[in-house]
């Protein structure tokens, strides 16, 4: 059977199946399941799985619970582009995808389309080959003449094509050491109640077994679909679209879902101008979608699928729609939606009760815009408002953060601890900077940068405009809320806000004392808090809606933003490992007092001490042993650099890296030569972000300050410092250690870009052509001085 399908002009898939093709009657060897196993780069794990059917899933997250799947293959997912033959690529994908779940524990179903496509190929080719025979008979000359190739029936194509489709998808599942069954089904093997308790009997029986069944339309016999016989509750089975509800409901799935050629369901045809992927779909709001045309290939559009859909929602099966064409989404697609990644459109029966999350990406953006046109001294209205609501609703504000360090008491470190807190001297101080914000805002939104004459009466500025929607992402920092809210207000950008679950309550008031402040000039949907169940990945994704990501939290969470972020800059550091160099020339009185206080006042902070560098001269005198003695003083865990445990017979434990920020009370010493020694080790193995030297010599100190390619270097002071409070920023939305845009502290300076502004009176570029009437004069204009009250 299957020499056939090749010899009709399908190669195998890879080439480890063809052995697997022609033996699989035979024993499966263990050998051969292990070499095959490490194919897919997903773990074959078995995870437990628990559900009673009754009710659909009522957010993404939950889809991870699925147990009982049903996967749809449309049409265009399984043929070609040109709709003769399958697409064996992305079948060898859906096929490993399907294969790890089904190794997970869950149990997986496919309905299928591709009989007739690939019917149509198996009898176009041999048409082709009976028609050439007889022309060479005739004629009796080995020339062919063309040929017309006859329209074929569709029913034909499928009874040609079913038993190829089905070894194919046997020989694939074999891979995976996988049994696969075949059911064709029509419309009466579910209105005869003998023949759907039958069918009911024979798939229950197979995914007890662990074997997949794979359905399909029997679409050689298959009469033609019956208009309106979908009512009262029983949905007809006219496609593979109905087939797959019908067989979901029927089979008590949790989960359908339904692959097609598009990224799911859009409020307009997709491809037109303003057509919008609709993320979560309810019942009732098919008044808000326009439907286009069907699929190239196949026999239901998106409308039918919508309905079918609908249909098994209401059955209690959970249903996402998703492209499983698109190559770089295709192989991981089906496993994304089960992970409850934001993938195509997810039907859900529960409405929450907020706007989506789309929907707050397009409020801010219109409050932003509404923001950045208010006059400067209402934006610093707005921020000075916020500022006593600080200190007014202090009780409310403390009240709600007592509630979070219960929840979070003996779950979180006791680092992550300090950061959940706030305390009345957090409260003010946050109030004086967020003034500090609020007198520096005067005049940042609209200031002249730079002007040019272009010619007479052709005058050119370059002026500062917000950036648009920003996303920060906050980890275990309340206080964190109202700082880059201010700053976004200053700066005229809309903002999403997505704190941390631990802060939940925290975050909710201070948002609620926000948005109170940004009424009071009618801007009170420029700023918003993401509470809805969306993962940080998913919020990456939204590259249409916010133009920077801002991550403020651990290194961990700053790269898997980085990573997730598509097509988004992500403005951060993923590392904070900054240095202190104690030179020779260093005062002992300044050591031990800057390294403690690097290293001790706040050891989670990415601005703490990691390494500490010693001069090699330092090694066994007093400075070096009053170092130490207030490091076992502070608590502080010592760990040796390599050349540092070369000079000690017992020395504390060596450093697995110097590329470690520790985040506690650890701490590595190395020793190194010199200041140049001592730059390179920095240049080698920082992050950029912060790095001190300690030395009473001011030609070394300036050496290491133009030498040393951090985002922030000093000289005989804490790396504490590097802050947007302590440098009078007011706040700062993070540190970034990129090169592009902001470096350092970021406060309001770096959530600004710029625009031109050209003003002319009818001037047209042919004028300045070589034999035109003008000329250009680029003069420098004076610019308007910049207000500093």
């Amino acid at each position: 059977m299957l020499s056939q399908v090749y010899r009709c002009g399908f190669q195998p898939f890879n080439q480890h199946l063809l052995p697997w093709v022609r033996c699989t009657t035979h024993c499966i060897q263990p050998s051969v399941i292990r070499h095959v196993r490490s194919w897919s780069n997903i773990p074959f794990i078995t995870v437990p799985l628990s559900r009673t059917h009754g009710k659909s899933f009522a957010h993404r997250g939950e889809l991870k619970h699925a147990k009982r799947i049903v996967v749809k293959l449309g049409s265009a997912v399984v043929t070609r582009g040109d709709e003769c033959g399958l697409a064996l690529g992305r079948l060898a994908s859906i096929v490993e995808q399907v294969s790890v779940l089904q190794n997970q524990g869950r149990e997986m179903m496919l309905v299928t389309s591709g009989a007739v496509a690939f019917g149509k190929q198996r009898l176009r080719h041999e048409i082709l080959l009976s028609q050439s025979v007889r022309q060479a008979l005739h004629s009796g000359q080995n020339q062919l003449k063309e040929m017309a190739i006859p329209v074929l029936e569709a029913r034909a194509c499928a009874a040609a094509g079913q038993s190829g489709l089905m070894a194919l998808y046997e020989a694939m599942f074999t891979q995976y050491s996988i049994c696969a069954a075949q059911i064709l089904v029509t419309n009466l093997d579910f209105h005869d109640e003998q023949k759907r308790r039958n069918l009911n009997g024979t798939l229950h029986e197979l995914l007890r077994m662990n074997i997949v069944p794979i359905v399909n339309t029997n679409d050689a016999v298959v009469p033609p679909a019956e208009p309106n016989s979908d009512l009262q509750g029983v949905i007809s089975v006219k496609d593979n679209d109905s087939l797959a509800a019908r067989l979901a409901v029927e089979m008590k799935t949790d989960l359908l879902i339904v692959l097609s050629d598009v990224e799911g369901l859009f409020d307009s045809p997709p491809g037109s101008d303003d057509a919008k992927l609709i993320d979560i779909f309810y019942p009732g709001d098919q008044q808000s979608v326009t439907f286009g045309t069907k699929s190239r290939v196949g026999m239901g559009g998106m409308e039918a699928k919508v309905k079918a859909a609908l249909w098994a929602l209401q059955g209690g099966t959970s249903v996402v729609i998703a492209n499983g064409t698109h190559p770089k989404v295709s192989g991981h697609v089906i496993t994304d939606i089960v992970e409850g990644k934001k993938v195509g459109t997810f039907f859900s029966e529960v409405k929450p009760a907020g706007p989506t999350v789309e929907q707050q990406g397009e409020m801010a953006r219109s409050g932003g815009r509404m923001l950045a046109t208010l006059e400067p001294e209402q934006r610093a209205e707005i921020i000075h408002h916020l500022a006593d609501l600080l200190t007014d609703q202090r009780d409310e504000i403390l009240l709600a953060n007592k509630k979070d360090l219960e929840e979070a008491e003996g779950r979180l470190a006791a680092p992550l601890l300090k950061r959940l807190s706030l305390s009345t001297s957090k409260l003010n101080s946050l109030a004086i900077g967020l003034r500090q914000i609020a007198a520096s805002s005067q005049d940042s939104v609209g200031r002249v940068l730079r002007r040019t004459r272009i010619a007479k009466n052709l005058e050119l500025e370059q002026v500062t405009v917000p950036i648009g929607v920003l996303l920060v992402i906050f980890e275990s920092r309340p206080d964190c809320l109202p700082q880059v809210a201010a700053l976004a207000i200053a700066s005229g950008n809309g903002l999403l806000l997505k704190g941390g679950k631990e802060a939940a309550h925290s975050n909710r008031i201070l948002h609620l004392l926000t948005q109170e402040a940004l009424s009071i000039h009618g801007v009170k949907e420029a700023v918003q808090l993401v509470n809805t169940r969306e993962e940080v990945e998913d919020l990456c994704r939204l590259d249409k809606m916010i133009d920077l990501i801002i991550p403020r939290g651990s290194s961990q969470l700053v790269r898997d933003i980085q990573k997730a972020a598509k097509g988004i800059p992500v403005m951060g550091h993923s590392e904070g490992i900054c240095h202190m160099y104690v030179d020779s020339e260093a005062s002992v009185d300044k050591v031990t007092r800057l390294v403690r206080d690097s290293k001790c006042e706040y050891p989670a902070a990415c601005n703490a001490l990691e390494t500490l560098l010693i001069h090699r001269d330092l090694l066994r005198t007093p400075l070096f042993d009053q170092i130490i003695d207030m490091l076992r003083v502070e608590q502080v865990k010592i760990h040796a650099g390599p050349k540092f445990a070369s000079y000690l017979t017992f020395s504390p434990s060596e450093v697995k890296s110097l590329r470690t920020e520790y985040g506690d009370l650890e701490l590595c010493i190395e020793v190194v030569d010199n200041v140049q020694d001592a730059i390179d080790h920095i240049h080698k193995y920082g992050s950029s972000h912060t790095d001190v030297i300690v030395t009473e010599n001011e030609n070394t100190a300036e050496f290491f300050l133009q030498h040393v390619d951090s985002a922030c270097v000093f000289w005989n002071a804490s790396t504490r410092f590097s802050d947007g409070y302590r440098f009078g920023l007011g706040a700062e939305v993070g540190i970034s250690t990129s090169r592009i845009h902001a470096r350092g502290p970021v406060g309001l300076e770096g959530l600004l870009t710029t625009k031109w502004l050209l003003r002319g009176k009818d001037h047209v570029v042919s004028d300045f052509s070589e034999h035109g009437s003008l000329k250009y004069l680029h003069e420098n204009l004076p610019v308007p001085q910049r207000n500093t009250n």
